[in-house]
């Protein structure tokens, strides 16, 4: 039989996590996680990781299995993620992957080019002179030096930036001549479950999640990380937010609808995102038997080809 990766994904709040869970019981498999976030360890109830009970039901990989203080990058995902699947695929001729993340998703169904690792030190130069310039001058930089780059970039992600002038620092390379946008080949099947609903109804789930993360203790977490705010790991939504708060620039009530609200923003990036790939079938979360029914003859369609 081949071997299958079968990806659930959508927007936060969908309720990936639930019904991946029910489809691995079915499948008596494991899942990988695709979440940006939940990798971390310290960080439990701002990234929705799977409780207790969820993870001790079936088997979870890649959750909190870092540190806010390690540099992690999709490059990384990648590489531990393949590694996970080859060892899987060894007794398992289906695997599920779970997240919203889209970068991850994307690189480990395509890959991703090889960009140097950089330099701490260099890093935390470009960092400073962020902090001390602004944007603007940076962005004029990069005009300059990567033309190619800075027309292709998302220009209000100051993150992009940095990091194109990071790789040109450490190598004397533009960003651009990395990205090859080759696809790889991948020696397996991927299947791809899209789940939505309609907007008011995400709307009132995000809105839902963000009371429950209050009600079990989201403010003392992000107290407990707060001396490691300039993390990228933190550069989260439910995390600045509150750190605002710490910062006595808003109210405790402001930052949890500014949470609400982003986490709407994010939503809708997501699936933005996701809408541009026609390779993703689409279903309501609670469409379970359908999505199995789909799932079983994507796999036989594939073997028969």
């Amino acid at each position: 039989m081949s071997k299958n990766l079968v990806i659930v994904l959508g927007p936060t709040a969908i309720g990936k996590t639930a019904l991946s869970i029910a489809l691995a019981k079915h499948y008596d498999t494991e899942i990988i996680s695709a979440d940006s976030r939940q990798i971390y360890r310290q960080l439990q109830i701002g990234t929705a990781v799977p409780n207790s009970h969820e993870l001790n039901t079936v088997k979870h990989h890649m959750v909190q299995h870092r540190s806010i203080l390690e540099y992690y990058n999709a490059s990384n995902y990648e590489i531990e993620a393949l590694e996970i699947l080859n060892e899987l695929f060894k007794s398992k001729d289906i695997v599920f992957m779970c997240g919203g993340s889209m970068l991850y998703i994307d690189t480990l169904c395509y890959g991703i080019d090889d960009l140097p690792t950089i330099d701490p030190e260099v890093r935390k130069e470009v960092i400073s002179r962020y902090e001390k310039e602004g944007i603007d001058s940076l962005r004029h930089e990069l005009k300059r030096i990567d033309p190619e780059y800075y027309l292709t970039v998302d220009l209000k992600n100051y993150k992009r930036i940095l990091h194109a002038l990071e790789v040109y620092y450490m190598t004397g390379r533009k960003y651009s001549s990395f990205r090859s946008n080759t696809k790889k080949e991948r020696d397996f099947n991927i299947i791809k479950i899209g789940l939505n609903i309609n907007r008011e109804e995400l709307h009132k789930r995000i809105n839902k999640r963000v009371d429950k993360m209050i009600e079990d203790g989201l403010v003392d977490e992000a107290r407990s990380v707060y001396d490691y705010r300039e993390s990228n790991a933190l550069n989260t939504v439910g995390y600045k937010e509150i750190f605002e708060y710490f910062d006595g620039n808003i109210t405790i009530n402001e930052a949890i609808e500014l949470i609400k609200r982003n986490s709407r923003r994010y939503a809708r990036k997501q699936l933005s995102w996701f809408n541009r790939d026609s390779s993703i079938s689409w279903f309501a979360p609670n469409e379970l038997d359908k999505i199995i029914v789909h799932i079983d003859t994507e796999i036989s369609q594939s073997i028969s080809e």
